[in-house]
């Protein structure tokens, strides 16, 4: 199996793709989509979807899997993050991709344990997971591996529980 991990951001939107064989996971290729806050909202929207696309053509992902927003400040910034999330949805659509959708807490509890994890531990364990040689940079990039992790892990313990 496949799976395109996304942080979903409007200037930095982190990608990992994974793959899962059996027991064991490996790296494929991870990258941080940027955009320039210059452009238009429009214009940044297009230029994620297009690349999300891009990402999706070039694996093949079985699945896409994507963390829910969870905002408690900024309104304005929940909104265009909620535009962003919604055009890399529907580029996963347009291939009929399974999208799976994983909490922060979610996701921290399947790579730590802890629910209150911070990021440099959420970098370490997917370093760890994935064989590594360092943390994956930007952030945005290591997140988007651990949101591709959880979705692996929860897909085997689904498949267990049948």
């Amino acid at each position: 199996m496949i799976i395109l991990g996304i942080d979903p951001g409007i200037g930095r939107c982190g990608w990992g793709v994974i793959e899962v064989q059996n027991s064991k996971l490996k790296m494929q290729d991870c990258g941080c989509i940027e955009t320039s806050s210059k452009k238009s909202v429009q214009d940044r929207l297009r230029e994620i979807h297009e690349q999300v696309l891009e990402i999706i053509k070039t694996y093949q992902p079985d699945a896409l899997s994507i963390e829910e927003l969870f905002f408690n400040t900024n309104a304005k910034t929940a909104f265009v993050v909620g535009e962003a999330r919604g055009v890399i949805l529907l580029a996963a659509a347009e291939h009929n991709l399974n999208i799976s959708i994983y909490t922060p807490l979610q996701v921290k509890m399947a790579l730590t344990g802890y629910g209150r994890a911070e990021k440099a531990q959420i970098g370490k364990m997917v370093k760890v997971l994935l064989s590594l040689k360092q943390v994956p940079k930007p952030d945005d990039t290591a997140d988007a591996l651990a949101i591709a992790i959880t979705h692996a892990f929860s897909n085997k313990l689904l498949k267990l529980a049948k």
